[in-house]
């Protein structure tokens, strides 16, 4: 299939770019393109013109320092992945980037790209959300920071202004001694989670706090609150797990689709978040 015309633009600045974004409505960022063009393909994306920012400067790199992981706009998922620097400061990240699609697309598609696309399914956004990142917004009316929370609205949409490019992701380091763990349930190996959790565990004598975040269950990546509050504080016990998995079952919104029933998705995430939980726990030092 082919994509409907559009108009192509090469900047070279950051300011030029935001120009070029913020003068026609219907512009889109081109960074990786894993995404995008297949949507353009499928005509699920129509952009009246691709902004590609592979040429701008500063806008590639992975900095490692002051406790969080600063991952620049043209930086591929698969320069995250091998980082040491940044695996040292928060193994979390590569192993939920280990379940993004295959290799080859992980080699060219951008990290940031994929928190701007916003797949309620998606590996990356659900890492922000759980680790407390945040993303740095540049356009017309200068430079902001927007926290996961606030950053992703809906399925696909996020609250990017028109005009502003995110020009860089911002992961916090683990905390010291936390345990951490990501699983997902696919139909294929690579393909969108039918559901997926994220946990972050840290012990205090026989107490726990834990952070939860699954996606794929609902409209956005979510925290789960309610399965938290049944597990902070506790002994981690096989009860508590249980008990926190039929909390996070009440939180699935999504509609039955051709991949699951909703049911199957409570199910589903209710053994998730239990096991998700054991081997984050495993881990804590």
């Amino acid at each position: 299939m082919k994509p409907p015309l559009f108009e192509y633009s090469a900047p070279r600045t950051l300011p030029e770019a935001i120009s070029l974004l913020a003068n026609d409505p219907g512009a889109m960022v081109l960074a990786g393109g894993q995404s995008l063009i297949p949507a353009m393909n499928f005509r699920l994306s129509s952009p009246s013109r691709l902004v590609d920012i592979q040429h701008v400067d500063g806008l590639r790199g992975i900095d490692v320092s002051n406790g969080r992981i600063v991952v620049k706009a043209m930086t591929r998922h698969r320069e995250l992945e091998l980082s040491d620097a940044a695996f040292q400061a928060n193994p979390l990240i590569r192993e939920t980037i280990a379940n993004v699609a295959h290799v080859p697309i992980r080699n060219r598609g951008t990290v940031v790209g994929s928190l701007c696309h916003a797949d309620a399914a998606a590996e990356l956004p659900l890492l922000l959300l759980l680790t407390g990142g945040a993303v740095v917004a540049e356009g017309p009316q200068g430079r902001r920071e927007i926290a996961a929370r606030d950053f992703f609205t809906f399925h696909m949409t996020t609250s990017r202004l028109p005009g502003e490019i995110i020009v860089e992701a911002r992961f916090p380091a683990l905390p010291p001694g936390a345990g951490w763990a990501f699983l997902e349930f696919t139909r294929r190996h690579g393909d969108y989670a039918i559901a997926s959790v994220g946990a972050i565990v840290r012990r205090f004598g026989g107490r726990a706090e834990v952070s939860l975040a699954a996606g794929g269950i609902s409209s956005r990546p979510i925290i789960l609150t309610a399965a938290q509050d049944v597990l902070n504080g506790s002994d981690l016990s096989a009860g508590k797990l249980a008990e926190a998995g039929k909390a996070a079952a009440q939180a699935v919104t999504a509609a039955d689709d051709i991949h699951a029933t909703a049911d199957y998705r409570r199910r589903l995430v209710a053994a998730l978040v239990g096991r998700t939980v054991s081997k984050a726990l495993s881990r804590v030092s």
